[in-house]
């Protein structure tokens, strides 16, 4: 089935991605779309972590929805849909919420990278504190939300990002951690457009997008072994 992929990448280098050992976090508008791109690259080593339900209002821009799965497990079809796609795929779920009570069962495995896509600032700073300080590479994606222009995504440092209310919120607390390092991050310069409302609103066009960028900087780094 990776024949195509196969034309564009050294034997060498599919080996090398087909045994990437990943852990994700969040399956929802952007990790769906993380999950999508990995499977189809050709990893075979993929936990997935979630503990929502699919509602309608994800149909606008989850890949794992449909109107004929609503109120089912994010990570069991999301599993599902993997395994549709490449049946020699291990894929472990993991329906939790994670927080400072579990999150460090996550890390029984050891995993090649770490792969934020969760949307609760907790989580996000549990995970970026943990594998800084255990030297476990990681990309954690920023806010999607209100915003409507995919092209303004960029991968970038968390230091360095503009126009993005959530980067700016996780810098101030890693400030107070004392933590100054590199963290890279798919981040949006576009400015959020104002709904006064406190839900979020979402499109397809940018949460798929930033998934897509997430998976393309953990085969980037690996096939480059960049830190």
């Amino acid at each position: 089935m990776f024949a195509r992929l196969e034309k564009i990448l050294t034997k060498e280098k599919f080996v090398k991605i087909k045994n990437l050992n990943i852990l994700l976090i969040g399956i929802g508008g952007v990790g769906g779309y993380t999950l999508e791109a990995l499977v189809r690259m050709g990893v075979e080593n993929i936990t997935i972590v979630d503990y929502d339900v699919i509602d309608i209002t994800n149909l606008n821009r989850q890949i794992i929805t449909t109107n004929e799965n609503i109120g089912n497990s994010k990570v069991l079809e999301a599993k599902k849909r993997a395994l549709s796609i490449n049946p020699n795929i291990n894929i472990t779920t993991i329906d939790e919420n994670i927080n400072k009570d579990n999150y460090l069962s996550l890390f029984k495995t050891h995993y090649d990278f770490v792969i934020d896509a969760c949307d609760t600032i907790t989580t996000k700073l549990l995970l970026i504190e943990y594998c800084i300080q255990n030297r476990v590479k990681i990309v954690s994606c920023m806010g999607t939300g209100n915003r409507l222009n995919p092209t303004k995504l960029e991968i970038t440092n968390i230091w360095e990002t503009s126009n993005d209310p959530l980067a700016k919120v996780i810098r101030k607390e890693l400030k107070k951690r004392k933590i100054d390092k590199k963290i890279p991050v798919v981040a949006s310069r576009e400015v959020p457009r104002k709904t006064n409302d406190r839900t979020l609103g979402s499109s397809a066009l940018v949460p798929s997008v930033a998934g897509i960028y997430l998976a393309n900087f953990v085969v980037d780094v690996s096939l480059k072994n960049k830190c």
